[in-house]
C-alpha cells in the first residue's frame, strides 16, 4: 500500500502516437513506468499530483520487471500478488483540460488472473507499447479494374463470374450500396443490383500490384505479415526510417500507395493486432484511425462477439446460447467459465474482450494448407462425373506444392450439396505425400466413401495441409486416419 500521507508524482518523459510515457513516483522511492492517453495530460507547470480525479477511468495493464523502460500488451509480472492500474481514459478522449493531470492511486494489493508473482524490486517498469499497423486496400480487385478501365469508374462493379453458379470475388463501393458483397452468389448480386457490371478476375495483375504495395511497406519495416493480396500487418515499433509515431508511418504509406498505384488504402494503428484491424475498418474507405492503450478496453465494449478474432459462426452461436452477445457480456464471465465451455481458447476470449492481444506480427508465417475448389454449372450426382471434376483440383494443388517445394500429410475433401450443406472428410498419413498419383488416389477414395448420395453436389474442394519443406521436417508420430 502507499504509505499514509505520501503522494504520487508523475514525471512526463515523452509523448508519441497519442501515448504519454512517464514515471510514477511514490514518495521518491518506487518508480513505475506508465503510459496514458496523451490527450489526458494537460500542459501544467507542475505535473506532480496528490489528488484522485473521480472522472478518471482506470484500465488494468500488466507490468514487467525489466531494466528497459517500454510499454507492451504482454501479460507479465508484478511483485507478489499485485497489479497496478495504469491506462487512463476519460469519456471525451480528445479533451485537454486546463488543470494538471491527476493520477489515481495504484492498487498494490489487488491480485489479477494472468499476472505471475515475483520478488519485490524498487525498479519496476512497463514494456514500451508496440506500434502495429493494419493496412487494408479498399475494394482491391474492383478498384484495380476501375483504375485500368475508366468506363467502369463510378459504376457498380463485381469481380467474378456472371453465370448462374458464379460467386462475387469483390465488389466496388458503388455496388456495396445495393448490398452486394464478396462471396455472394452472382444471381443474388444481380437481383440486388440489376445494373451490376461483372468483370472477369485478373489475379496476375492483382498480384503485381500487391507486390508494389509490399515494397512500400518494406521501406519502413521488415516485420510484415501479409494476410492476403490486399491486407497486411506491420510492426513499426522499431522502423527503418526512425519515424517517431506509427500514425505518421501509416500516413506516409497511404500517401505513397495512392501516388504509385492510384489506389486507396485504409489503415489502423494500435498497440496490438486485434485493435489495429478494428481501427482500419473504422473509417473505411480511404481512412486512418488510431486506438491508443487508454481507448482499447472501452472501444471493444459494445462490439458483438462475431467481431472478435477467433470467434466464428458456430462459436458465436454457442456464446449466444450462454447469454453472451457483446464484449461486455463476455467480460462478465470469469476465465474458469470460459475454459469450461470453450476449452483452451476460452483464455483467448477472456483477454480479447478486454482489448488484450499478445500475438506477434509474423513476417515468415508458414502457409498451413493449399487448396482449390470448383462450383459446377449443374448439380452432379454420379461418382464418375465427380471424379472427372476432381482431376483438375488435384492438378492445381500439386502444381502449387511443386512450385513452392512443399509436401503435405493431410488430404481434405470438401463437398457442398445442392441445398448448400457442406461436409468435409480428411485422411492423414505418417509420411508426407510424395507424388501426384498418391494425392489423386486418396482424394478419390475420400469421394467414393460418400456414396451413395441422396442429393446433388454443386461444389467440390480439395486441400492438402500439414505442410513441410521436406520429409525431414515432418513429425512421424502416428496419426489416426479420419
Amino acid at each position: 500500500m502507499r504509505p499514509p500521507g505520501s503522494r504520487l508524482a508523475l514525471r512526463l518523459r515523452e509523448v508519441e502516437d497519442g501515448i504519454a510515457i512517464g514515471i510514477l513516483e511514490v514518495v521518491g522511492k518506487t518508480e513505475l513506468c506508465l503510459a496514458v492517453d496523451a490527450a489526458l495530460v494537460a500542459p501544467a507547470r507542475d505535473p506532480r499530483c496528490a489528488a484522485t480525479d473521480p472522472s478518471v477511468r482506470l484500465a488494468k495493464r500488466p507490468l514487467r520487471h525489466s531494466s528497459d523502460a517500454a510499454l507492451s500488451g504482454g501479460a507479465n509480472t508484478l511483485p507478489g500478488p499485485s497489479c497496478l492500474r495504469t491506462s487512463v481514459q476519460r469519456e471525451k478522449m480528445n479533451e485537454v483540460d486546463a488543470e494538471p493531470f491527476v493520477m489515481a492511486q495504484p492498487d498494490l494489493n489487488r491480485s489479477e488472473a494472468g499476472f505471475a508473482s515475483a520478488e519485490r524490486h524498487s525498479d519496476l517498469e512497463f514494456e514500451r507499447p508496440r506500434k502495429i499497423i493494419h493496412v487494408d486496400m479498399d475494394a482491391f480487385y474492383a478498384s484495380v479494374e476501375q483504375r485500368d478501365n475508366p468506363d467502369l469508374r463510378g459504376k457498380p462493379v463485381a469481380v467474378g463470374g456472371p453465370r448462374e453458379r458464379g460467386v462475387v470475388a469483390a465488389a466496388s463501393y458503388e455496388a456495396r450500396k445495393f448490398g452486394v458483397r464478396s462471396a455472394m452468389p452472382s444471381v443474388t448480386a444481380r437481383r440486388k443490383c440489376p445494373d451490376l457490371i461483372f468483370v472477369k478476375p485478373r489475379f496476375d495483375v492483382y498480384k503485381e500490384v500487391s507486390l508494389q504495395i509490399r515494397a512500400i511497406f518494406a521501406e519502413h519495416t521488415a516485420i510484415i505479415e501479409p494476410l492476403s493480396l490486399d491486407e497486411a500487418y506491420l510492426d513499426v515499433t522499431e522502423n527503418l526510417q526512425g519515424i517517431g509515431t506509427g500514425t505518421e508511418i501509416a500516413e506516409q504509406i497511404r500517401a505513397k500507395i495512392r501516388t504509385e498505384t492510384q489506389l486507396t488504402a485504409s489503415a489502423g494503428v494500435s498497440y496490438n493486432k486485434f485493435l489495429a484491424k478494428l481501427a482500419s475498418d473504422y473509417r473505411k474507405p480511404d481512412g486512418l484511425f488510431v486506438i491508443t492503450p487508454a481507448m482499447g478496453p472501452t472501444f471493444v465494449e459494445a462490439l458483438p462477439v462475431e467481431r472478435f478474432y477467433g470467434i466464428g459462426p458456430a462459436t458465436a452461436a454457442r456464446m449466444k446460447e450462454l447469454g453472451i452477445f457483446t464484449a461486455v457480456d463476455l467480460r462478465e464471465k470469469d476465465e474458469a467459465f470460459l475454459l469450461k465451455h470453450f476449452g483452451k481458447t476460452g483464455r483467448h476470449f477472456y483477454y480479447i474482450c478486454r482489448g488484450i492481444d499478445h500475438r506477434p506480427v509474423l513476417p515468415n508465417r508458414v502457409r498451413k494448407s493449399v487448396g482449390a475448389e470448383n462450383t459446377f454449372s449443374r448439380d452432379l450426382t454420379s461418382f464418375d462425373d465427380m471424379r472427372v471434376e476432381l482431376g483438375p483440383l488435384v492438378d492445381k494443388v500439386w502444381h502449387h506444392c511443386d512450385s513452392a517445394g512443399v509436401r503435405g500429410r493431410t488430404v481434405t475433401l470438401k463437398v457442398k450439396f445442392a441445398d448448400f450443406q457442406i461436409i468435409t472428410r480428411s485422411r492423414s498419413r505418417v509420411a508426407p505425400i510424395s507424388d501426384r498419383s498418391t494425392l489423386a488416389s486418396i482424394s478419390a477414395e475420400l469421394l467414393a466413401a460418400q456414396f451413395p448420395i441422396r442429393k446433388g453436389v454443386r461444389l467440390i474442394g480439395l486441400s492438402l495441409s500439414s505442410l513441410c519443406a521436406n520429409a525431414a521436417d515432418v513429425d512421424t508420430q502416428m496419426t489416426l486416419e479420419l
